[in-house]
């Protein structure tokens, strides 16, 4: 049997739609009892509780009730992670400042500091912003309790209001002091214990003296992770020797980086006078150990004992050298243990130890390859990125920055720079194409010299990297040239961009650090310096065959085809944002005569002659074009016709001025000027094209050595002509 069909509850929605304005009115409740809690101060009714009516006690409850409710949702929502907006604040602070002021009213004026005490939470603990905020309502609350009443008291107001200030302000200082010194000593401690991982990493052999690549937070977490992990297994082998050699004291001490000094690695001792600091590798019964490079077993009554701040009864020891297995075996550190019985280690002692010696070396050995694994595959990752971010440039000046920074950041590099090459009738002339680094190196950048003995240029004449020695040891280094001197530079190398067979420049490549470029430093800016080469070339064959594709090979300035492109772009332009736009024909006067008399050569260079000073004269936003033979036209965009016809008789005063000369004497040219403005004169580009050409036939039927303009030629008014010669 079918259901019987109900007409539908318009009201069905109803529940939801009052559950959304009972929570809208709650979310309302700390701010309608923050103005309640002032409109109580205000009256001044609570100062005396006979005067309160039941009403005013109801809304102290209220007050109170929202202020409970409003700190039990703040703690409730920072439990679960939900931070606090710049409203909850507002809400929170703004009724406690009216709770307080409520309490003082009932309770008295004796009760004032604490509204001191609660600004100065308040500002301690809440943004800046909010402070700010709930310091102005405390004034308000406060002009409320103190100007209203009858007998109000201005001095009252203003030495409160100059507290509450200093209160902020106070705290403010203080607390935001405190958080400073606080991080400056977080960062202290984690810079301390950055250097003792590096110290230690470098006593290790882990890493060299400074030529790492990379992140520094990627650095310094695999130098913490390698650390500990050798530190973890030589506790773990001098724990082994401990045991089973029954010893006082079984410790490990490494070489500092400079193999002039042992420190104390890892111990398990009964004495608390080891030496902790570094001491001379050369003393003692370990420093003897280094210089045999062989284990030491002595007992009896022993003086030669230095690695105790108080000497023990020590009454035998024995020490065997940390030897590196690979070439001649360098020394790294000295195991040694000692016992205060007279019982003497003997041989199989001695085995033990130098088995643990071993496995020392061994963790020290694994972490050294895992190191070189990382840095090697951190290196390839780094120079595909650089080879590919290379290959996507098409610019020149793309590739220069990219082939730069990659430079930096792969050789930790503080100074970097980019030189090109270029030769013009036999002799070169190197420019300084970018400069990276430090700030003095900036003024370089633009900066152009010409063959020398400097580095630069010597790098470019034999294609080896130079200099082969130490930069410290050179006298006075010729970097760039005589003029440019680099400082501070501890380390300098630079190296050829080599494109095949041809030498493009150079990559200048220093840093502050010491022996900074070892061999695999160099062969990684060589790899880079190729790649830069092969993409600065690709890119300017390609910059090359684009202004062929857009120039006039003669004068070199845009072709007809360029020409009609700029032009449509000027007129979209114009129409679009409804400005003005002239366009310029000109043509060189009896131009034919001067190819008769003097030959074509000579009519090139008075071509390439004029079109220099038309290119000199126009503005940077004016479009110079070569239209056709001997005529030329100029694209002035927001450019009015008198404007127009200023910058045209600007151009043909300069050339009516110039001079060329010839085999035959020198010779002078004058030109005619057609001008045509967009929309007066047309809006159509073809139009303008015409009007413009119309305006330079009307200037040659009138005598040549002029410009005209549409106006002048369509009012038929008379023409300035000017005298040619």
């Amino acid at each position: 049997m079918p259901r019987p069909v109900t007409a539908r509850n318009p009201g069905g929605d109803l529940p939801l739609q009052a559950r959304k304005a009972f929570a809208f009115l709650i979310r309302l409740l700390p701010g309608v009892c923050a103005a309640l809690s002032f409109a109580l101060v205000l009256t001044g009714r609570l100062r005396e509780l006979s005067a309160a009516s039941w009403r005013d006690t109801a809304a102290v409850g209220l007050v109170v009730a929202a202020l409970v409710a409003t700190l039990a949702r703040r703690v409730r929502r920072s439990t679960v992670g939900i931070p606090s907006t710049f409203r909850d604040d507002l809400e929170m602070g703004s009724l406690l400042i009216g709770a307080a002021y409520l309490m003082v009213q009932i309770l008295g004026d004796g009760l004032f500091p604490v509204v001191y005490l609660l600004m100065a939470f308040l500002v301690a603990f809440l943004p800046r912003r909010t402070g700010a905020v709930l310091l102005a309502i405390t004034l308000l609350f406060d002009a409320a309790h103190v100007l209203v009443p009858a007998d109000r008291q201005p001095l009252v107001f203003l030495s409160h209001s100059a507290f509450l200030a200093l209160f902020a302000a106070l705290y403010h200082t203080v607390l935001a002091a405190q958080v400073a010194r606080g991080r400056a000593s977080e960062k202290a401690a984690v810079d301390r214990r950055i250097k003792e991982m590096e110290e230690r990493a470098r006593a290790y052999r882990l890493v060299s003296s400074g030529t790492e690549a990379g992140g520094e937070e990627d650095r310094e977490a695999w130098l913490l992770a390698s650390v500990t992990e050798i530190e973890g297994a030589v506790g773990s082998a001098i724990e082994v020797a401990e045991i089973a050699l029954k010893t006082h004291t079984c410790a490990a001490f490494v070489l500092t980086s400079d193999d002039k000094a042992l420190k104390l690695h890892d111990c398990r001792s009964a004495s608390d006078f080891l030496k902790r600091e570094a001491f001379p590798a050369g003393e003692g019964v370990l420093g003897g150990v280094l210089k045999r490079r062989a284990p030491v077993r002595l007992a009896g009554n022993l003086k030669c004992i230095n690695y105790y701040e108080q000497t023990p009864a020590v009454r035998s020891v024995i020490a065997v050298p940390i030897t590196e297995s690979r070439g001649v075996g360098a020394v790294r550190g000295v195991l040694v243990a000692d016992r205060l019985e007279a019982e003497p280690f003997g041989e199989d002692d001695e085995r033990l130890l130098a088995t643990v010696a071993s496995e020392v070396l061994r963790a020290i050995e694994v972490e050294r390859v895992l190191n070189y694994i990382r840095r090697a595959r951190d290196e390839k990752d780094r120079l595909y990125k650089a080879i590919e971010e290379l290959n996507g440039t098409s610019k020149t000046a793309e590739a220069v920055a990219v082939a730069l920074d990659m430079a930096r950041a792969m050789g930790r590099l503080d100074f970097a720079a980019l030189t090109l090459v270029e030769e013009e009738n036999g002799k070169r002339r190197h420019k300084v194409m970018q400069v990276a680094g430090v700030a003095s190196g900036r003024a370089l950048e633009g900066v152009e010299f010409p063959d020398n003995t400097g580095l630069v240029a010597n790098v470019v004449r034999y294609g080896a990297p130079l200099p082969g020695r130490d930069v410290r040891q050179m006298d006075r280094p010729v970097v760039f040239d005589e003029e440019t001197q680099l400082k501070g530079l501890a380390s300098l190398k630079i190296v050829p961009l080599r494109a095949g067979e041809r030498i493009l420049g150079t990559l200048v490549a220093g840093t502050r650090r010491k022996n900074a470029f070892d061999e695999e430093t160099v062969r990684t800016l060589e790899v880079l310096a190729m790649q830069g080469a092969q993409s600065i070339l690709r890119a300017s064959l390609f910059e090359q065959m684009e202004r062929m594709a857009t120039t006039d090979g003669l004068t070199g300035l845009y072709n007809h085809r360029t020409f009609q492109a700029r032009c449509d772009e000027a007129l979209l332009l114009a129409r679009r944002y409804g400005k003005k736009m002239s366009l310029m024909l000109t043509d060189i006067d009896h131009f034919k005569s001067v190819n008769d008399t003097y030959g074509h050569p000579i009519g090139d260079v008075v071509l390439k002659g004029v079109a220099k000073i038309l290119r000199q004269t126009a503005r940077e936003a004016d479009v110079v074009c070569r239209y056709g033979g001997e005529e030329f036209c100029v694209i002035m965009p927001e450019t009015d016709m008198a404007g127009a016809k200023h910058i045209a008789e600007r151009i043909r005063k300069e050339v009516q001025a110039a001079v060329f000369q010839t085999e035959l004497g020198p010779l002078k040219v004058t030109m005619s000027l057609g001008v045509a403005t967009f929309p007066d004169s047309g809006d159509d580009k073809q139009v303008l094209i015409d009007k413009s050409d119309q305006c330079l036939y009307y200037a040659k039927q009138h005598g040549r050595n002029q410009s005209v303009t549409v106006l002048e030629m369509e009012s038929g008014g008379k023409l300035q002509v000017a005298a040619a010669g």
